[in-house]
């Protein structure tokens, strides 16, 4: 078994990781396979030419004013956020069960030194967790910083131990709360975007007709051939919505939802403890906060955090 290294990525680490990210862009290609082959197929069976489709200059139109209205609609800061979570949603980024048994490994550890230890030497982890050799032990977890502050801030107050389980539960919350508003931002964009296009679609086909009326004295073929192109406008703004962005803004959120739930995970193990769990109780509360399918076994919860941090697979 090798050991946590603090230049590690938080993940993918292990070569089980690195198949289930090739199995998540996979996954998107062959729906994309799928859907495309599906319609092109059909329309070359029915008869119909591909040629006639492929308008590059009705997809110009299309495509350029829904980045357009993309960047209208979003300040800069969710359209930045939209790229990294398109690519998050890619490539599957998403906690995996080792990174659930670091973070129990680190909550479990944390609340044995507030536990045990006076305030004083607890502190210190809290107040610079950055240099801290408590926190240094789970680099993984470190690295999320903004899951770092929610712990530390929550420590923080059961450590002055002035504060009543039910407002720290509600304080929680609304945080939560905020978090998961923010993360899913960019699947709220999309969704508008994904929205927009079938209207977009009629645009480029209205440009289409218009450029099609200026041709009235050619012949029945340039002129059928102009209208075709134009509703192809229509088409295309039709599939790229309800065949591509709708779906894979909705991959997007359950990536999103997915990566928030160790926030969930932080919440009940804390809260377990306030209520007078021991660290060990504390962390089965945390670890049935765990989708069924990545949640790891009370023994392994145990090996992690009796050894101090989760094992790695060997590369």
């Amino acid at each position: 078994m090798c050991q946590p290294h603090a230049s590690d990525p938080p993940y993918p680490r292990s070569h089980r990781d690195m198949v289930t990210v090739e199995a998540a862009a996979l996954s998107v290609l062959i729906g994309l396979v799928i859907a495309i082959g599906s319609m092109l197929g059909g329309f070359v069976a029915m008869g119909g030419h591909l040629i006639v489709i492929w308008q590059p200059w009705e997809y110009v139109i299309i495509c350029g004013m829904a980045a357009g209205t993309f960047v209208i609609a979003n300040p800069m800061k969710t359209v930045v956020d939209t790229g990294r979570a398109s690519m998050e949603a890619l490539t599957g980024k998403v906690p995996k069960r080792q990174d659930f048994l670091a973070l129990l490994g680190l909550l479990h550890t944390l609340m044995r030194e507030l536990k045990n230890k006076p305030r004083n030497e607890v502190e210190p982890h809290l107040d610079d967790p950055e240099n801290s050799e408590l926190f240094k032990t789970y680099p993984d977890v470190a690295k999320n910083k903004d899951l770092v502050m929610f712990i530390c801030d929550y420590a923080r107050l059961i450590l002055i131990g002035n504060a009543r389980s039910h407002e720290i539960e509600a304080l929680m919350d609304e945080e939560i709360t905020g978090q998961k508003r923010d993360a899913l931002k960019p699947y709220a964009a999309l969704t508008t975007v994904a929205e927009a296009l079938p209207a977009l679609g009629i645009v480029a086909a209205v440009l289409g007709i218009v450029k099609a009326m200026g041709a009235l004295d050619q012949s029945p073929q340039i002129l059928g051939g102009l209208i075709g192109a134009a509703l192809v406008g229509t088409f295309v703004g039709i599939f790229l919505s309800y065949g591509v962005l709708a779906p894979f803004a909705l991959k997007v959120k359950t990536t999103r939802e997915k990566q928030g739930r160790v926030y969930i995970i932080v919440k009940q193990s804390l809260l377990a403890y306030m209520n007078g769990a021991v660290p060990q109780i504390a962390v089965e509360h945390g670890r049935k906060g765990i989708s069924s399918g990545d949640r790891p076994t009370i023994d392994e919860v145990e090996n992690a955090t009796v050894t101090g941090g989760a094992p790695r697979e060997a590369a």
